[in-house]
């Protein structure tokens, strides 16, 4: 039913994160891109829920995002259920840039990889959300998470714009607004379900990518 308030669609709730990423592997520890992709749909939710702070963040992952989707719903999308199938399918067609940007600048592989890296630091940032302390600074700790993951991926430019900007974030309890799930405690335990599923599905990643060496693809 349609209101006055904004759409649905557009409210982060940390529970519907929490569902997608628990559908994310399969019975082997495959993870299905579709719902990796669903999960970091509503990560970018709660992070445009922040205002325009972490816009650089979320705009370069809703666009890699759509290039993902266009492989799944692509005439090769059998190729693309999952990470492990896809990883399988470009680099035995070689359809990945393993030295330079090339002739493949958006590979499914490249593509997934910065997404990657991007999870590594929200899961960091989420985790220190879940056990801070109510007068702790969220600046601080989403610069420590930023500076253990993303900052050595970006050149000095951005790693100073992103300092900027974590300087005005919202308090403790603004976050845990945001998250649609109830009181503070509520949401501490709900993060304490969501945070190892989101590691699980990043570690398996980072797992599989070092087994192809591809951590580091330009």
């Amino acid at each position: 039913m349609a209101g006055p308030v904004a759409p649905e669609e557009q409210k982060f709730c940390l529970q519907e994160v929490l569902d997608t990423f628990k559908l994310c592997l399969s019975e082997n520890k495959d993870v299905y891109l579709e719902h990796y992709i669903a999960g970091w749909r509503g990560l970018v939710k709660f992070l445009n829920s922040l205002g325009s702070v972490f816009g650089f963040i979320s705009m370069d992952a809703v666009n890699k995002l759509k290039i993902l989707v266009a492989y799944l719903e692509g005439e090769n999308g059998s190729q693309y259920v999952t990470i492990q199938s896809m990883l399988k399918y470009e680099l035995d067609n070689g359809l990945v840039d393993l030295t330079k940007k090339a002739s493949n600048p958006e590979s499914g592989c490249r593509t997934l990889l910065r997404l990657h890296r991007a999870l590594r630091w929200l899961e960091l940032f989420l985790e220190r959300l879940r056990t801070s302390s109510e007068d702790s600074k969220t600046s601080v700790m989403c610069a420590e998470a930023y500076n253990e993951s993303l900052a050595q991926h970006h050149p000095w430019v951005i790693r100073k714009a992103a300092g900027m900007a974590f300087c005005v974030l919202p308090g403790r309890l603004a976050f845990f607004e945001v998250m649609n799930v109830g009181p503070p405690e509520q949401v501490v335990a709900m993060l304490g379900e969501a945070i190892p599923l989101i590691s699980e599905v990043y570690q398996i990643t980072e797992e599989l990518y070092a087994q192809h060496n591809l951590l580091e693809l330009p």
